[in-house]
């Protein structure tokens, strides 16, 4: 069986469609599944082995330049790539009109159907006008979580049940970067595009102060300008803090996948450190927890919910219930983190 998945963007969001694979693949041990994602993201759905092949879409960039013979030359090889194989299924778990107009485009095996989301959930982009592409069309109640989203439309069309926890089969990526440090260390994921979605930056630096007590030094991530300038303001204010480089999509997995510790607010690196199950307290400041909380794992905390940003004792206390007391941390990491510590070895040029 020959399966494409049409899930373009954005970055949390196509973390959160990944347990679709491995539902199939678990019922399905022999299917091929192929992968339609925007190019900025095509090096992190690499990193599931469920995935056969990946098909760079470039909307965003293509669209500023949809004259220049380069872009129609991009456009034709990528409608080449999504034509080469024929399917039997095609998801478009996005619902939107441009990832339907992809579905359509597609080619289907003789008996191949078109299926996707037959209706939004609450405060989703859902565009109902993708339904005019599928021959399948699968319902959703309102308040279901982004992950059980794409899982309930691939089980309905292959006509399995659900009854496992989210399985994100994402390796860990080659490599490590220069900065990495050598001890356990915890990332602040503190930057959001939506200000209101952002938690105070004060609460910021108290934490920072609670894990200096630990010897953990607190790394800090940007992706724009205004989060740069963010993260040197918080850094200034902080013993055991560093504000890193632009990183890379590559690096940052790699930073939230190697950290002791990741606190962060609803964002997709967030999104990613807790799909790999890291020790992960998500705060939610200005967005419905329902939708993307972690809930597969006990090493993810969920705090705050849509309008009600949580407390700074509410998040110490579940630093204390992930990390233990100060001298059992780094025990702690290296515990629920063998695998990883076993990687770092090269680096710290030594067992753990």
């Amino acid at each position: 069986m020959k399966i494409l998945i049409v899930r373009v963007s954005s970055l949390g969001d196509v973390v959160h469609n990944m347990p679709m694979v491995a539902d199939i693949r678990r019922n399905y041990p022999d299917a091929q599944i192929d992968w339609v994602v925007e190019e900025a993201y095509t090096s992190l759905v690499r990193l599931n082995d469920g995935v056969r092949a990946v098909i760079p879409f470039a909307l965003r960039r293509w669209r500023k330049s949809l004259l220049a013979a380069a872009t129609r030359a991009e456009m034709a090889a990528f409608y080449r790539a999504l034509r080469a194989d024929a399917y039997d299924l095609v998801f478009d778990t996005q619902g939107l009109f441009k990832t339907g107009v992809v579905m359509r485009l597609a080619r289907l095996a003789p008996g191949g159907k078109r299926v996707g989301l037959g209706n939004g959930t609450e405060g989703s982009g859902y565009e109902a006008v993708s339904r005019i592409f599928h021959a399948m069309s699968v319902p959703v109640g309102r308040h279901t979580h982004a992950v059980l989203r794409a899982r309930l439309v691939a089980a309905a069309a292959l006509d399995y049940s659900i009854d496992s926890p989210a399985d994100f089969n994402l390796r860990a990526p080659e490599g490590a970067p220069a900065w990495l440090p050598h001890v356990p260390f915890a990332v602040f994921f503190h930057g959001t595009a939506r200000a209101a979605k952002q938690w105070d930056a004060t609460h910021w630096v108290k934490l920072a102060q609670g894990l200096a007590a630990r010897g953990m030094p607190v790394l800090l991530a940007w992706g724009n300008e205004e989060e740069r300038q963010a993260a040197a303001q918080l850094a200034a204010q902080m013993t055991n803090a560093e504000v890193l480089p632009r990183l890379t999509l590559m690096e940052a997995v790699t930073l939230a996948q190697r950290a002791a510790l990741v606190i962060g607010v609803d964002t997709g690196l967030t999104h990613i450190a807790a799909a790999f199950m890291r020790p992960t307290i998500e705060l939610y400041c200005d967005s419905p927890r329902w939708k993307t909380q972690g809930d597969w794992s006990p090493n993810i905390i969920n705090l705050g919910d849509l309008g009600c940003p949580p407390g700074l004792a509410e998040v110490e206390a579940a630093v204390t219930r992930l990390l233990g007391s100060s001298d059992l941390a780094t025990h702690l990491y290296c515990s629920r983190n063998a695998t990883t510590m076993e990687a770092l070895k090269p680096i710290q040029g030594k067992s753990p």
